[in-house]
């Protein structure tokens, strides 16, 4: 049985092979993700949008968090090649670092092997504390969800000199402070490539273009069952296949290839 490590990641950055990535909610979808050849699987919080109904991922409560866990890893562990499990910490759970200790905690005994937080540079000491533990951490910049309403909507970020700045600031802090992988959502494809290859932790992009390390999309946004507005950056797989591994399967390949994402569902 082979299992994607932290360690089979990295490898994977500096020889160049890009790096898959999908959001799943439940054993069944993260049981065809792992056989299918997905890298990473991301317990998105974005369940709260796609399997709750809410407008945003606000809603999303630690509990939540917590038992979609503990079913993806439950799943992951039937197939013959395991992914990597990130778990996202919800809304307000990491706001100060004994919150982040006790949460991060209760994700890692549901079976994440990695936890992701959203922002910049106040993080750094909640980060630090979870390395110093043994918890790896994965940073969240750009368009960051669990912000929106502070964002004023689903916007790019870093179009402008000074956004992108900022960006790149908070990305160095993250990195000192011990993240061990970055996504960046919604920003231009030359600021998310210039940071790339700056750090040596994988890169995961959605709406980040194609020259990221990594690529990620919500799982029911690529099958075309999500029942809101489908962003720029998503491309429906199910429209070219016969049934749900097929999707998946090709979506896999097409991120190793580096068909997708085209310019098409990138930002200049």
């Amino acid at each position: 049985m082979q299992k994607i490590t932290l360690t089979t990641l990295n490898k994977m950055k500096q020889s160049g092979e890009k790096i898959t990535c999908l959001t799943a909610y439940d054993a069944s979808f993260s049981y065809q993700l792992a056989e299918a050849g997905v890298d990473i699987i991301l317990v998105g919080d974005s369940l709260g949008m796609v399997v709750q109904g809410e407008q945003s991922t606000v809603p999303v409560t630690m509990d939540d968090m917590a038992y979609h866990t503990q079913l993806v890893a439950k799943g992951n562990e039937k197939a013959e090649r395991q992914a990597f499990v990130i778990a996202d910490m919800p809304y307000m759970s990491y706001s100060t670092v004994e919150d982040a200790l006790l949460n991060a905690k209760q994700l890692m005994q549901a079976g994440g092997q990695m936890v992701k937080v959203e922002g910049g540079q106040w993080l750094c000491e909640s980060i630090l504390a979870l390395t110093e533990r043994g918890i790896p951490v994965c940073g969240h910049l750009g368009l960051t969800p669990q912000s929106v309403d502070a964002l004023g909507g689903y916007k790019v970020q870093g179009r402008d000199q000074q956004a992108a700045i900022k960006i790149k600031q908070d990305v160095a802090a993250l990195v000192k402070a011990g993240i061990r992988m970055l996504v960046l959502e919604c920003v231009p494809t030359e600021l998310a490539a210039e940071i790339s290859q700056s750090v040596d932790i994988p890169v995961i992009g959605i709406g980040a273009g194609p020259k990221t390390d990594a690529q990620v999309l919500v799982i029911y946004d690529m099958l075309g069952i999500s029942p809101r507005f489908y962003a720029k950056f998503v491309k429906n797989f199910m429209q070219q296949a016969d049934d749900i591994p097929s999707a998946i399967k090709a979506y896999v390949d097409e991120v190793k290839n580096g068909t997708f994402p085209g310019e098409e569902h990138s930002f200049s």
